[in-house]
């Protein structure tokens, strides 16, 4: 993605497109299982639009990207429950234009409002513009992301008021289709059609397992020749992001290993989230190896912690299992966010 920010005249075309947004209160009459999609006139993806605020609380349209941001969409309606808000987060890909209180806005956002001279006041008023990025702290758009935005928030004026006539414009004709807005290049202008469409199968991330050094393998066998206990064994999201220079925060992921009956945190390692997996198998080895000491059995609770373990536990004689809850583990994850809440601003 380009990462290059907006210009003057982008962020006013987007604050002018937020302001008539919220004029409509759409989510009067909307709610957020209404939703249709935008098609991105320049890369083709497609936005999954909703209308946030039927409840009263939350003002917003949120637009997740793609087959991936859909995906996350349909996670969250269904109920499903995460460990914290930042895992929560850091399972969604959306631009999200919302109407904030004013403490939750940046010196950057003030910046923008200031030099456009617009007024805003009172609760759920002013526009805030976000990027949220599975791995990465919600963050201040690109001007590729501010441009479609833009185009968004107008598509989304025009499908509510559709949807306030006739409420069944949304309803797919054939199971699993979105009605889409869908973009031609007309001279300097786009116009806009709508079409049915079925969104992209969602392309899931092959897991890779490196061949397993099997020197260092024999060295373990050699240096570690007893296996005691029981381990618990699981990596997610710190809660806590990390800046690097002018490079966009991003959450680290964290490997914990933990004694399944004392709860003790045998190890832990942080890692960026490109990195973590073909690091994963090299921090076990390296851990067994300085704690001089190996399991009877591991716990494991995702597929892809199993992957990677067994073919080191296979070689090394520790019985791997998969389980459904990690006792021990979540609890030392829930003491961790619990620890970090509030240090998250950036």
């Amino acid at each position: 993605m380009n990462d290059k920010l907006p210009s003057i005249q982008e962020w006013k075309d987007l604050y002018e497109a937020a302001i008539e947004f919220k004029k409509m209160e759409c989510w009067n009459w909307m709610w957020d299982t209404n939703i249709f999609g935008v098609q991105n006139p320049v890369t083709g993806e497609i936005g999954y639009c909703c209308v946030m605020g039927g409840a009263g609380e939350h003002f917003a349209l949120a637009v997740y990207q793609g087959s991936e941001g859909l995906n996350g969409y349909l996670k969250l309606q269904s109920g499903e429950s995460y460990p914290s808000l930042e895992d929560m987060l850091n399972h969604q890909k959306l631009l999200m234009a919302s109407f904030e209180d004013r403490e939750f806005l940046q010196k950057e956002d003030f910046q923008l409002i200031k030099k456009f001279g617009l007024k805003f006041s009172g609760p759920n008023s002013w526009p805030l513009f976000r990027s949220y990025r599975p791995g990465y702290y919600p963050w201040y758009l690109t001007g590729e992301e501010a441009r479609y935005l833009t185009l968004c928030l107008w598509q989304a004026i025009e499908v509510s008021l559709r949807f306030k006539d006739d409420s069944e414009i949304l309803t797919p004709p054939v199971e699993n289709h979105y009605l889409v807005r869908v973009p031609k290049k007309e001279k300097a202008d786009l116009s806009w059609r709508d079409e049915w469409i079925e969104p992209l199968p969602l392309e899931k991330g092959e897991i890779i397992v490196e061949p397993i050094d099997a020197v260092h393998l024999e060295k373990i066998k050699r240096k570690v020749p007893y296996r005691r206990g029981v381990w618990e064994v699981d990596y997610f999201y710190y809660p806590s992001p990390i800046k690097e220079k002018e490079e966009r925060p991003f959450y680290p992921y964290i490997t914990l290993w933990v004694e399944h009956h004392s709860g003790l945190i045998l190890n832990h390692y942080l890692g960026k989230p490109v990195e973590y997996m073909s690091e994963f198998q090299g921090q076990f080895l390296k851990f067994a190896e300085d704690y001089k000491s190996l399991p009877q059995e591991i716990l494991v609770k995702k597929e892809e912690t199993f992957k990677l373990l067994e073919p080191i536990t296979s070689e090394l004689g520790i019985k791997l299992r998969r389980v459904k809850k990690l006792r021990m583990l979540e609890e030392a994850q829930a003491n961790m966010s619990e620890f970090t809440a509030g240090k998250n601003e950036m």
